[in-house]
């Protein structure tokens, strides 16, 4: 009973502090998230937690960001700096310990490397980051479908896929890759012998 109040509490928290279509991504992150947790014998409450945390940060102005990671004395690395939108990950970890109570350094962890995996990451951590991008409210990442089948039959093949469309897509465009992105999706991609993207 008591998590189901603080799941609760937080909800209605981070209701406030996000837009209508922040909020709306976010509650399709925790149940997707939740969902994954049941299919794969992960803590349901962690995920949920997590899910409904991921994006704390996201609302915030870069310079909001850029100054909670500089007074709490977080790395920014020179692509974080540039984007200080992708700084939404780790200063959403900050915010989760200690604005909404997080203790659990699963979770934080789950929350600071949502947006680029890193090497080694626990359950958690994938189930958030593979929720983020499967959850229903998504229409435009590419190979949705098959990804959100994939995420139900192998989690981390499904990590892999997500990496490697997202480094196609930064390439594509422009956009600036985050070197954990690629660090992230050379060591699973390894782990699963793929060939190259």
């Amino acid at each position: 009973m008591k998590k189901t109040n603080y799941l609760r509490k937080i909800r209605k928290a981070v209701q406030k502090a996000q837009d209508a279509k922040r909020f709306e991504h976010t509650l399709g992150v925790e149940y997707t998230a939740a969902a994954l947790a049941m299919r794969y014998g992960s803590d349901i409450d962690s995920a949920r937690a997590a899910g409904l945390l991921h994006d704390c940060a996201k609302c915030l102005s870069d310079e909001k960001r850029l100054s909670i990671c500089r007074k709490n004395h977080i790395p920014v690395t020179e692509v974080e700096r540039k984007n200080p939108f992708l700084l939404h990950a780790k200063a959403g970890a900050y915010l989760a310990r200690e604005k909404y109570g997080i203790k659990d350094p699963d979770i934080l962890n789950a929350i600071r490397s949502h947006t680029t995996g890193r090497k080694n990451m626990s359950l958690l951590e994938k189930i958030i980051f593979v929720a983020d991008y499967i959850e229903p409210g998504r229409k435009h990442a590419p190979n949705l479908t098959d990804i959100r089948k994939l995420a139900f039959l192998d989690i981390n093949r499904a990590l892999v896929e997500i990496l490697k469309d997202t480094l196609r897509y930064l390439e594509a465009s422009g956009g600036d890759i985050d070197p954990m992105t690629e660090e992230t999706w050379r060591c699973y991609s390894a782990l699963l012998k793929q060939p190259d993207a």
